[in-house]
């Protein structure tokens, strides 16, 4: 039992730094946690009609009856790489990246950390978040969602494999879905 309990409290931590290293703008060391082979996805997210002949069932409803991925008509929100990321890490520090000066303020609450599957190299964890976004001169605006998370077990801790962020948003009137979840 107390296994479990300190490989849960390991993946906690790691969250919590993680949340830590990108509200304090330190991208570098952030993406020193992310797999070189990462898959990053935001699936889009369709309002869905209630398909009647699964009554009673909880697939009646399911959010992922919502969501638009690379196999259906429609098409991700972000379909991302390493590459895509340490792009998106670099410009941060660039002196043109005027569209990110002065740079946004940011705090992301992480919780509802659960894992769903243990094994000795990986580990699938689901975790929602709560993200608060300031830009001076600007409006605030909170973001809210759901990660699944693929991490695999290295010596020191853990990477980042896969990332899925799954938005709560019925319309998107926020200013950028561009920010690392």
């Amino acid at each position: 039992m107390s296994s479990r309990l300190e490989r849960q409290y390991a993946v906690e931590q790691f969250y919590f730094n993680e949340a830590r290293l990108l509200d304090g703008r330190q991208y570098r060391q952030w993406l020193s946690l992310v797999c070189e082979t990462i898959s990053y996805v935001m699936p889009a997210r369709v309002n869905a009609l209630v398909d009647n002949r699964q009554r009673g069932e909880e697939s009646m409803i399911a959010i992922e009856n919502e969501l638009e991925d690379g196999n259906s008509m429609g098409c991700p929100i972000r379909e991302e790489s390493y590459a895509h990321l340490f792009v998106r890490v670099d410009r941060a520090y660039k002196i043109n990246s005027w569209a990110d000066n002065p740079p946004a303020r940011t705090r992301r609450i992480i919780g509802n950390i659960e894992v769903l599957k243990d094994t000795d190299k990986s580990l699938s964890v689901s975790s929602n978040f709560h993200l608060f976004f300031a830009r001076p001169g600007s409006d605030n605006f909170i973001y809210s969602g759901q990660r699944n998370d693929q991490l695999l077990v290295v010596n020191d801790g853990f990477k980042i494999a896969a990332r899925e962020v799954i938005m709560d948003y019925a319309n998107i009137d926020v200013p950028t879905l561009g920010l690392i979840f």
